[in-house]
Parts: C-alpha cells; structure tokens; sequence
C-alpha cells in the first residue's frame, strides 16, 4: 500500500445564512479525527459557500479541463488533490442544494474514481432525498458512492442550534470514514491510470515513480535481489537492504519508471545524469512475470529519457550474472573499465549522434 495520506474532503454545502450546515461539518470532523489520524488521512473541510463559485460560467465543456477563470481553477485544484470526498447536505424539495449540482457540474475528471460518501440532515426524511439524487449525478461523473452514511434528524438531534451527544451517531461517522478510506485505496490504480500511459502488458500503466512508492519499491527491490545474491554469492547488494526511509530518499533524486497493474508494482528502473553520462540501474521486474519483455521495456524507456548532450549509457550489475549481461550486450552495450561495487561489472553503450 503506498505510504501516501489521503486526503478526503468534508465538504459542506448549504450556503443558506444561518444553516446548520457548519454545526454538522463541525461534528463530523471532531468525531472522525481521531480514526483519521489512525488510518494517515488529511481532513480537509471546505465550504462551498466560501469557494464563490457563480453560477456556471466556463465556455468550454468541463472534459476538456480547459478554465479560463480563476474561481474555476481553484476549485479544480483542490477537487483534483482529494483522494475522497465526504458531503455534507442538507435537502431542499426532495433534492440536492442548488450550491452543490453547481460545484460538480463545473468540473470533469477531478472527480473520477474517487469515492463519496454522505451526512445528511433534514426533517421527513432526514435528507435522505438529498443523498439519493445526488448519487444520481455523481455516479455520472464516474464518482463511487458508498453504502455506509449518516443521516441526522433535525428534531430528533439538535438542541439550541447544537447537535446533542449520540454515540451511535459517532461511531457511524467512523464507519463512514473506514470505509470510504477502504474504497479510497482500491480506486486508486483506475485515479493513477487515468493519467498515465498505457503499459507494455494489457490493463497495465506507467508512471514516474515518488517518494510516496517507497513501500512498494522497498517490496519489489527485495524479491528481486534474492537471486542475485544467490548468483553472485553476496549478500553486499544495497538494493537488499534498503529501509523504504532510504528507498525514499533516492526516490527523490532519480528519475524512476514503474509499470503498474491493479495497484501491483511489476518492475522498475532508474536513471539520472552524472556528469556528461545517463547512470541506468535498479532495473527489475516482478519473478513471476520475467520472459516477458517487461525489462527490455523498462531498458527503452530509461534509455530514451537521457538528454541530447549526454555522451554514454552506463550500468552496472552482478559478474555472474549473465542473463542480464546477455540482455544487455543485446542491447548495444560493451564492458568497459569502471570501478563499481565489488563484484560487479560495467556495460556501456554509446549515445546515437543525432543529425541536423
């Protein structure tokens, strides 16, 4: 699971003056904080009322994520960093608050793939409604509604402008809150996908990897290495002994591949420049999928990522470790004469001179 926190959005919706509204924003967050600690989650509550967003007024459709105004791309800045949203809403005649239908019509893939979930408040039906018709238009925009919500009977729970102590209440709040951070963590290779570029096996997507992977890299790099270690008859290979604290610091600095499936990491490379050359290495893929013509891949695409003013590809990898040797030799790259780590040997390949 990626070390990254969440960040879910308690969004309050009424703009009406005097709505109970920030009351019930004010409950859930001081209900849920604790649980949000726990689970590594940013709450972050945002008022609509606050955003000042007129009535929609982009010429352009909202797919085209083309804004020419500042209110709008405010919005889609926030919208865009959260990883969930959690509403909070009144009912008005059987529907959504007017303030709310407006703020997701004015955006498109800031909301896909990412789940929402519901605190409502009402009389009758204690906004039940509300929820229902937003589902609605949410699931339109490729939004995940949850199951759980909290659904808060003015006449039964406020007391002098106050909502009054409910446990029930509370811990219904929480289940809120797990449960969208569960749906949260599952969406998050289709959020990731939509994104990016498509992989070299199907379904599968690649991204530049973050000091938020650590923990993946961490895993990846130490069911990789055992059979280096085994090969080479060492166990001095860093890449077998790196805390993800270490992974992310490196993590910072290189510029690191990952092909992605379903939230899997399957390999990865590394690459950056040292003086006039491109350094390649950490290059790796998954056991099970090795043959595969993943690490070939990853190769091209470190290999395409160095400058025009670079003059050779180096890397290093074990002595006795001929299938790499072989893969790269294949590849255009010759041994040369440079101190490594012990062990080791180094291939280079020159960069292609390119014509005017």
């Amino acid at each position: 699971m990626s070390t990254k926190r969440l960040r879910v959005l308690a969004l309050t919706c009424s703009t009406r003056p005097g709505a109970l509204g920030p009351v019930v924003a004010q409950w859930l967050i001081e209900a849920i904080a604790p649980r949000a600690a726990e689970l590594g989650v940013d709450l972050v509550p945002v008022a609509l009322g606050d955003l000042e967003l007129p009535f929609l007024d982009e010429e352009e459709h909202p797919s085209s994520g083309v804004y020419r105004h500042e209110h709008t791309r405010r919005w889609s800045a926030i919208a865009d960093a959260a990883d969930g949203f959690i509403v909070v809403t009144p009912e008005y005649n059987y529907g959504m608050p007017a303030a709310l239908k407006n703020a997701l019509d004015y955006l498109g893939s800031e909301w896909a793939w990412k789940p929402i979930g519901f605190v409502s408040y009402g009389n009758t039906s204690a906004g039940t409604r509300s929820v229902q018709h937003t589902k609605q238009v949410v699931t339109t925009l490729r939004m995940v509604p949850l199951g759980a919500t909290v659904a808060i009977r003015i006449g039964d729970s406020v007391e002098n402008g106050r909502l009054r102590t409910d446990t029930a209440r509370d811990a219904a709040g929480v289940a809120l809150l797990d449960e969208l951070v569960r749906v949260s963590h599952a969406l998050r290779p289709m959020r990731e996908r939509a994104g990016a570029s498509s992989g070299p096996l199907p379904g599968s997507y690649v991204r530049q990897l973050t000091p938020d992977d650590a923990s993946e890299v961490t895993v990846l790099q130490r069911c990789c290495w055992v059979e280096e270690a085994i090969l080479n008859d060492t166990m001095n290979i860093p890449a077998l002994h790196e805390s993800p604290e270490e992974v992310r610091e490196w993590l910072a600095s290189w510029r690191t591949t990952g092909i992605w499936l379903d939230g899997r990491l399957l390999g990865m490379v590394r690459a950056r420049p040292v003086e006039t050359d491109w350094h390649v290495g950490r290059l790796a893929v998954v056991p099970d999928l090795r043959g595969r013509g993943l690490g070939r891949w990853l190769l091209h695409a470190a290999e395409s990522a160095a400058g025009p003013d670079l003059g050779r590809i180096l890397l290093f990898t074990g002595a006795k470790s001929l299938g790499n040797i072989d893969l790269y030799e294949s590849e255009g790259y010759q041994h040369v004469s440079l101190a490594g780590p012990d062990g080791t040997v180094c291939l280079a390949k020159e960069m292609p001179v390119l014509s005017g």
